[in-house]
């Protein structure tokens, strides 16, 4: 069981449907954007360790968050050394990480598009999965499925209900809904600039030609 605290945490029926759109893989290079309790990434962490390998960076603001990372961590993935906390407000705090395979967006402090840019600068090609509970999230996550041409996107609604006892009853009672977007193979944006990897591609190919020029000259 995770210690929760005060700090909202991923339930665990969201948990598994977001791990199960991320698809993580053996050697996978795993960010969790707004950590919160570590309830995602400490889940992924359990995986990549099972599996036989990988790395997970946990990225959390919040002081009493990292706390509860940290004691979910030593309770629940003690002895595995590829998990990760880091403190720091995202998108500042992902600059100096390694380039990621899979990444979870659980909060963005209102800078989805500055975490976004930071992921496709470092892999056009990872695979982000991001949860929202909020229409105006949504349609900022469609907004930016253009701006950025993912050529894959899938948007799901998980709505769940638990069983509680009310006197002599049981009745079930509604959680919030919550968005899961999962969001592959950015290209180029639509207005014209070029989106994360697209200029070293450019790049690439006029020192080739360049070098090609010398070579006949």
């Amino acid at each position: 069981m995770f210690v929760r605290g005060q700090i909202p945490m991923t339930k665990s029926e969201v948990r598994a449907v977001s791990l199960s759109k991320l698809s993580l893989v053996k050697g996978a290079v795993f960010w969790d954007v707004g950590a919160g309790t570590g309830s995602v990434s400490i889940e992924a962490g359990r995986y990549l360790e099972l599996a036989g390998g990988g790395t997970v960076y946990a990225v959390e603001r919040n002081p009493e968050g990292i706390r509860l990372i940290e004691e979910n961590r030593r309770h629940l993935l003690p002895d595995w050394e590829g998990f990760h906390l880091i403190s720091g407000r995202a998108p500042e705090a992902l600059q100096a990480l390694p380039a990621p395979t899979h990444v979870f967006i659980g909060g963005s402090g209102g800078q989805l598009r500055g975490i976004l840019e930071v992921v496709l600068e470092k892999n056009q090609y990872a695979r982000i999965v991001i949860n929202s509970i909020t229409a105006e999230t949504l349609a900022e996550c469609l907004e930016l499925v253009k701006e950025f041409s993912f050529s894959s996107y899938e948007i799901v609604q998980v709505a769940v209900s638990r069983l509680e006892k009310a006197g002599r009853y049981h009745l079930q009672k509604g959680q919030n809904p919550v968005y899961v977007i999962r969001l592959e193979g950015a290209g180029q944006k639509e207005n014209g600039r070029e989106g994360a990897g697209q200029a070293d591609d450019r790049r690439n190919k006029s020192g080739q030609a360049e070098r090609k020029g010398e070579e006949k000259g």
